[in-house]
């Protein structure tokens, strides 16, 4: 069992304040009948282990869950092959250039392109 409870219930959503497209999927989910838990990412850091476990639950790597095209990455940082646990790092310590909105929902986790992705789950 993990650090990341989830519910059928509810969709919780990992998202950062300072994103468009989290604000327009936040105000979708509610328009739709759905329960939202936010989690800010710019103001609830993220655990290692729930950094990993969202990776897992979106069958990917840490290292997806980065977006290098950001400009925060563009700016600090050049693509390089990182462990784990400097992704884990780099993610904590810029939590802008994490890939968001997640959704989750019960046992499904999905990453957010449109707010209308929030039907999927």
């Amino acid at each position: 069992m993990g650090e990341i409870a989830t519910s059928y219930r509810q969709i919780t959503l990992y998202y950062s304040s300072d994103s468009v497209r989290a604000k327009q999927t936040i105000a979708y989910a509610k328009t739709e009948g759905f329960i939202v838990q936010e989690v800010d990412i710019l103001k609830e850091k993220l655990t290692g282990t729930q950094i990993i476990e969202l990776a897992d639950r979106l069958q990917i790597s840490v290292a997806d869950l980065v977006n290098q095209q950001h400009p925060e990455y563009k700016k600090n940082f050049e693509p390089h092959n990182f462990s784990t646990n400097d992704w884990i790092k780099m993610i904590q310590h810029n939590p802008t250039i994490m890939k968001q909105p997640i959704a989750v929902r019960g046992d499904i986790t999905i990453l957010i392109e449109t707010p209308t992705d929030t039907l999927k789950i």
